[in-house]
């Protein structure tokens, strides 16, 4: 239990680290910026498939490739129907804000929205993480989207600060979105231990909005303004530091 305290903490305190940098380095380049980002896009397909894809195939016995795909899928159509719901946030990063002057403070509010609703699934995902025997999963789970939030948190400063928010505020209010994945942890890791019967279901659910996000926010963003061989590559490094981390910790 203490240790899914200090991940819960160190998930949603990533978001804040990140904000902090996106105060200290707003003027940190589009090619930098997309650079991190498809490293920690590396970071997430890597946690999803060695941290919650495998493990649920490990613990759903008989039907359990079945069990997996379906969790896989149902985490990925509830991302979908979230996003029908709210912006996506590669469109929300780009000009609309700058655009539409008279609306910025209501899309910025959808903004945070949309920020704090996706963060919700990746909190149960570093909480499912813990809910087998194998405490190296929910570790690598939780590096993987911490890694991934430094980021996050870095890149909804500006849009913020552009939208004539001041920088205490924007920071407070990217903080509140990482408070979001500390509930979120907490409701993954007791559902789970509460019921274990739905952890192989849980766990590929996880992996499933992971693998969301991924493919339709993160490799979007970072190959919309060219320099693709360069997120590649980042992103295969993260993939692979991931990977490397997966064995040192099995």
């Amino acid at each position: 239990m203490p240790l899914v305290v200090w991940t819960a903490l160190g998930v949603g305190g990533a978001t804040v680290i990140g904000a902090l940098l996106g105060v200290i380095f707003k003027n940190l380049t589009q090619k930098h910026s997309k650079i991190f980002l498809a490293f920690a896009g590396g970071i997430m397909l890597a946690a999803a498939v060695f941290g919650l894809i495998l493990p649920s195939l490990e613990n759903g016995g008989d039907y359990a490739i079945i069990v997996t795909i379906l969790g896989i899928f149902a985490g990925a159509v509830c991302l979908n129907l979230v996003d029908k719901l709210t912006p996506h946030l590669h469109k929300m990063m780009g000009a609309d804000i700058e655009e539409h002057k008279s609306s910025k403070l209501n899309k910025l509010l959808l903004f945070v929205i949309a920020i704090a609703i996706h963060n919700l699934p990746e909190g149960i995902a570093a909480g499912v993480g813990f809910g087998t025997d194998d405490q190296s999963a929910g570790i690598l789970i939780a590096v993987g989207i911490a890694l991934q939030n430094i980021p996050e948190g870095m890149v909804i400063i500006a849009p913020m600060i552009s939208a004539g928010v001041s920088k205490k505020r924007a920071f407070g209010i990217a903080a509140v979105t990482g408070l979001i994945e500390v509930v979120g942890t907490f409701i993954g890791y007791f559902a789970v231990k509460v019921a274990q019967v739905i952890l192989p279901f849980a766990l590929a659910f996880a992996g499933g909005t992971m693998l969301y996000v991924v493919s339709d926010e993160m490799i979007p963003e970072t190959h919309s303004d060219g320099n693709s061989r360069g997120v590649t590559f980042s992103l295969l490094v993260g993939f692979c530091f991931m990977l490397l981390m997966d064995v040192l910790l099995g």
